[in-house]
């Protein structure tokens, strides 16, 4: 069984770069379909792994774990000519929180170190008792196809934001320490952001950007405003490739 879910750029299009995706808790590869392919569009190589397993009891090798599934990612998508950077690695809920905590500890971080990275919808606090799975999905979405993603794919983990995760691990995006650029997005409408901290994370950084997404909710990346977020990753991959020099700016708008 593949360990992948991969999409490619059209072809005849030389590759731009390379994004390994990590799902959140309760997701499967199969959730991220939509936005990889809208990605592998702009001509990036984008490869979905499994959502890591993140128990309580030994976080560290749980890190490590991804650590290496993510260089076993990325040099599977060598060419002939190798692996086409930058390199980009994008976390959504716990998945974000790992790869936060997973850059800021030397011992697990990856061997092929990423040259950005996006955190998407991370956790800052437990969604509590949810109820039904409709009661989940509006924590979720609004979203009429995502709703439909989540609820016909039996593999996807019902329940699954009401499990609390551990402590360093919620702390892990809010004490984030990277010199990498970091583009944090968040919905306004996420019940489980904590805002202010995501703020005061993105200030203490040296190359991050925090875009808020008006009425998204917990599953940012796969929302309403799917499209908008997706062309936000794709400018920020693009300003990644210019030595994060903007590509567009705005010098007169009147909107």
């Amino acid at each position: 069984m593949t360990q992948y879910n991969d999409y490619f750029g059209p072809e005849g299009l030389r590759v731009r770069g390379t994004v390994v995706v990590v799902p959140g808790r309760g997701e499967t590869r199969a959730t991220y379909a939509r936005f990889g392919k809208r990605l592998a569009a702009d001509a990036y190589r984008v490869r979905v792994v499994d959502a890591p397993a993140l128990g309580p009891e030994d976080l560290t090798a749980s890190l490590t774990e991804l650590g290496t599934r993510l260089d076993d990612a990325v040099e599977g998508t060598a060419a002939q000519d190798g692996v086409v950077r930058p390199v980009v690695v994008i976390g959504a809920d716990s998945g974000a929180a790992a790869l936060a905590a997973l850059l800021g500890r030397t011992a697990a971080a990856p061997t092929t170190r990423p040259d950005a990275l996006v955190i998407a919808g991370p956790p800052g606090r437990a969604a509590g008792p949810l109820g039904s799975w409709d009661d989940e999905l509006d924590v979720r979405t609004s979203c009429p196809t995502h709703r439909a993603t989540l609820t016909d794919d039996p593999d996807v983990g019902r329940g699954s934001l009401a499990e609390e995760l551990p402590g360093d691990l919620v702390a892990a995006v809010q004490d984030a320490d990277t010199d990498l650029p970091v583009l944090l997005l968040v919905g306004d409408a996420d019940p489980l952001a904590d805002h202010g901290a995501l703020e005061r994370a993105a200030k203490s950084l040296p190359h991050a950007r925090l875009s808020v997404v008006h009425g998204a909710h917990h599953d940012v990346l796969n929302d309403l405003q799917h499209r908008s977020v997706a062309a936000e990753v794709v400018s920020f991959l693009e300003t990644v490739r210019n030595e994060l020099r903007p590509v567009i700016t705005v010098r007169s708008s009147g909107w």
